[in-house]
């Protein structure tokens, strides 16, 4: 169902799809004439004005003229949150110069490989916040620029010829705004190509499905070179006319500061940050209602019901759950401002984007049964950058996606996510989707989060667990799985149980199970 009919903070769901502006620099263009001095950016040391980000979009603008870079080039940019980064992501898209957003934090190798793949006109590095992009910006004999506005950044022109550029899409909707490279861990780099109708979508949507407004100061620590970070937390605050403070990685004590010092009244993040602010603001003996905070939500990562209790008992708030992938721009389902659910579902589908769940088959699955999710809608990817082969694999003629989540609906359309269909593990003829063998092992008091994956052994799979257990804690596998006997249906159960400290994971927070799938290959 579409659910343009459902009202949204007050006002119809169809009224606020028909107001999406074609172009993500409309809006903002818009509120830099409507609001020139309220402030609209800030990081450490730093804040600007709407009038000063308009003149930082203008500098770079003339930065990306003067190294004649044009419309339809790609440019790459090696980025932390910060200031700067906004201002060459709206200048870009501007001018309808493609540019992809590549997180600083990955390795060189990685980097290297998106760099191949991307193979960009232009080359920014975000130096001035970042030792990690000063790096690879040395790597590529970057030089170094100051700027009264966007501050220090570096940069690399193209050397010889120049890569192809694309045609200019004829609707501002259809012409591609960025390109969000998914991990790649099990592979080639995938650029997934977003246009400026995908992101006005989510931005406008997803904001004011969180009932943002010109008075909320968002903190944004969630990364922008992520899609979650980029179209939720930052293009959705900013399309809203709200503040928000850009913070390159997340450091509890940090966090703590500035949501005290400048009063944030929205956090996102993901499960295990709101598990470390809690212990800081317990240590710093700070009551959270001496906070200024109104909303929380999470993504990125699935949620535990021990985490989703936990915090809200704490933060006195509901801790808004969603879901979505970088193919999707990202928001497929999101639980609505003050919408508590007694779970750990994911809400219902956000309007203007209809869902259905299959069997192998192609057949819709009844109420309540597991299916493969497809999602359509004005969010779903344009396709993966010169992989037309791999696109069709999930995206079809008809414009359905096919996400390779398993997932059921309720009665009342809420989502339940049980787990990837590749990660879906088949023991003795059986069933087990990770993300059950997960909730249960999450409601360990000492555990905090875990990971379940499945390895092959004799024709069969064998279920493998590795758990995050609390500082200072001392546990032992065979405790494990006699807390797991009595929770699990014998094929369910783990047969290892591997206890760490802290579980790989990449810099939005998700789990990296491909990293500990092939640690357990060799347990077995």
């Amino acid at each position: 169902m579409i659910g343009g009919d459902e009202i949204v903070m007050g006002r119809p769901a169809h009224e606020l799809l028909n107001e999406i502006p074609d172009r993500i620099g409309n809006r903002i263009w818009e509120l830099i004439e409507k609001h020139p001095d309220k402030t609209v950016l800030m990081e450490e040391g730093r804040s600007w004005t709407y009038s000063q980000l308009g003149k930082a979009i203008l500098a770079a603008k003339k930065h990306l003229f003067d190294h004649e870079v044009h419309e339809g080039d790609r440019v790459m940019m090696i980025l932390e949150n910060c200031c700067t980064a906004v201002a060459f992501l709206i200048a870009a898209s501007d001018l309808n110069i493609w540019i992809a957003m590549i997180n600083a934090r990955m390795s060189i190798d990685e980097l290297d490989r998106i760099y191949e793949d991307c193979d960009p006109s232009h080359l920014l590095f975000m130096s001035g916040v970042s030792p990690e992009a000063k790096a690879y910006g040395k790597h590529h004999g970057a030089k170094d620029a100051l700027d009264p506005l966007l501050g220090s950044f570096s940069y690399k022109a193209r050397l010889g010829a120049r890569p192809e550029a694309h045609a200019v899409s004829k609707e501002g909707k259809d012409q591609v705004c960025v390109m969000i490279y998914t991990s790649g861990t099990t592979g080639h780099p995938k650029g997934v190509m977003l246009t400026h109708g995908n992101i006005a979508f989510i931005a406008t949507v997803s904001g004011a499905l969180r009932g943002l407004n010109i008075k909320d100061k968002v903190y944004a620590v969630l990364p922008i070179s992520h899609i979650f970070g980029l179209a939720s937390t930052c293009l959705g605050s900013l399309f809203a006319g709200s503040t928000i403070y850009l913070e390159p990685r997340f450091n509890p004590q940090k966090c703590l500061n500035i949501l005290v010092n400048e009063k944030m009244t929205v956090l996102q993040g993901v499960p295990p940050m709101y598990s470390a602010l809690i212990q800081r603001l317990k240590a710093e003996n700070i009551n959270a209602k001496d906070l200024s905070l109104r909303y929380m939500s999470v993504g990125g990562a699935s949620l535990d019901k021990e985490t989703k209790d936990v915090t809200e008992n704490f933060f006195k708030l509901p801790l808004h759950n969603g879901y979505g992938l970088t193919e999707t721009s990202p928001t497929v389902c999101q639980a609505r401002f003050n919408e508590n659910l007694n779970n750990c579902s994911v809400a219902r589908p956000i309007p203007g984007v209809e869902i259905k769940l299959v069997r192998e088959n192609g057949s819709q699955v009844d109420q309540g049964e597991i299916g493969e999710l497809w999602v359509k809608g004005p969010n779903v990817m344009k396709g993966y950058f010169r992989k037309p082969e791999a696109t069709k694999e999930v995206l079809n003629d008809a414009g359905w996606f096919n996400t390779q989540d398993l997932a059921s609906q309720d009665e009342y359309g809420n989502v339940d996510i049980v787990g990837r269909t590749k990660e879906m593990i088949v023991r003795s003829g059986f069933n087990v989707y990770p993300a059950e063998v997960e909730a249960v092992l999450n409601a360990h008091e000492n555990i905090i989060q875990s990971a379940v994956v499945g390895v092959p052994i004799d024709g069969d799979e064998d279920v493998i667990a590795y758990v995050q257990v609390q500082e200072g804690t001392i546990l032992s596998e065979d405790e494990l799985k006699a807390y797991c006997k009595t929770l699990l249906t014998a094929y369910k159960r783990p047969s290892r149980i591997i206890i760490l400290h802290v579980l790989p994971a990449s810099s939005t927070g998700k789990i990296l199970k491909n990293e500990l799938k092939a640690r357990a290959k060799l347990l077995v």
